[in-house]
């Protein structure tokens, strides 16, 4: 496999690297592609956030929005340099936004002006805890079990919904879930073939090349299927208070 190459941002402190050589495309970035395909969380959510502040929704729908815009805005930095401390600021937003994901959904059934007060406890609550010893144990298994937790919880909250409660909405539901496993899928592909993915790069032209960058597809997709769900969380409260949502 080509060895990585030096860049602006000097050798990477952070716990983790990934399959795309370092600085391959350019000497300021040194994962190209897994950088500029965070481009999916920062769009899209911006203007989602936008068309939630002017149709007057729920706070906490916007929150939800920029959550998933400061994911990309991280995950963007931590590519982009491989440092440390924006790792951090990848994989923590990671942890913080999922939160406001479970509130979201968990409150989707309650009237107007309430705060479930025992659930926002809970989850700050699990979101400090996980940060303290994520911080202090440093160990990438601990953040990922701690997020797919948090996955497993949104999955079958919102498999309950399509199924049980608003049938009419499993084709959103369902296309939420299924992008984001087939990144998630992406991901363990890259990963688990990291050393032959990189052989085969060697002999395909640059751009061809590109579209093997597996983790970079990782975060196109869940960018898409997380966008997704917070529509469909937002659509099934809108539903319950008896509005007409259109999706955007």
């Amino acid at each position: 496999p080509p060895a990585d190459r030096e860049g602006y941002w000097g050798p990477p402190t952070s716990t983790l690297e990934w399959c795309e050589e370092n600085y391959a495309v350019s000497s300021y970035i040194a994962e190209f592609w897994n950088t500029v395909s965070n481009l999916i969380f920062i769009l899209p959510p911006i203007y989602g956030a936008i068309q939630t502040y002017k149709d007057g929704l729920e706070k906490r729908y916007l929150a939800a929005y920029l959550c998933l815009t400061a994911v990309g805005l991280g995950s963007w930095c931590f590519h982009m340099t491989l440092k440390y401390e924006m790792q951090l600021l990848d994989e923590l937003p990671m942890i913080y936004s999922c939160c406001v994901f479970v509130y979201c959904l968990y409150e989707c059934f309650k009237y107007k002006n309430t705060v479930n007060y025992p659930l926002l406890f809970f989850l700050i609550t699990y979101s400090f805890v996980v940060s303290i010893v994520y911080l202090n144990l440093k160990e990438p298994v601990f953040h990922q079990v701690m997020y797919g937790t948090l996955v497993s919880i949104i999955v079958l909250r919102s498999v309950y919904i399509v199924l049980w409660v608003y049938p009419w909405l499993r084709g959103l539901g369902y296309t939420s879930l299924t992008v984001f496993l087939m990144g998630f899928f992406l991901w363990n592909v890259d990963n688990i073939f990291c050393d032959k993915l990189r052989a085969l790069r060697e002999k395909m032209p640059p751009v061809m090349g590109a579209v093997t960058q597996f983790h970079a597809w990782w975060h196109i997709l869940t960018g898409l299927g997380s966008y997704l769900h917070i529509l469909l969380s937002l659509y099934t409260r809108t539903l319950f208070l008896k509005h007409r949502p259109k999706v955007k």
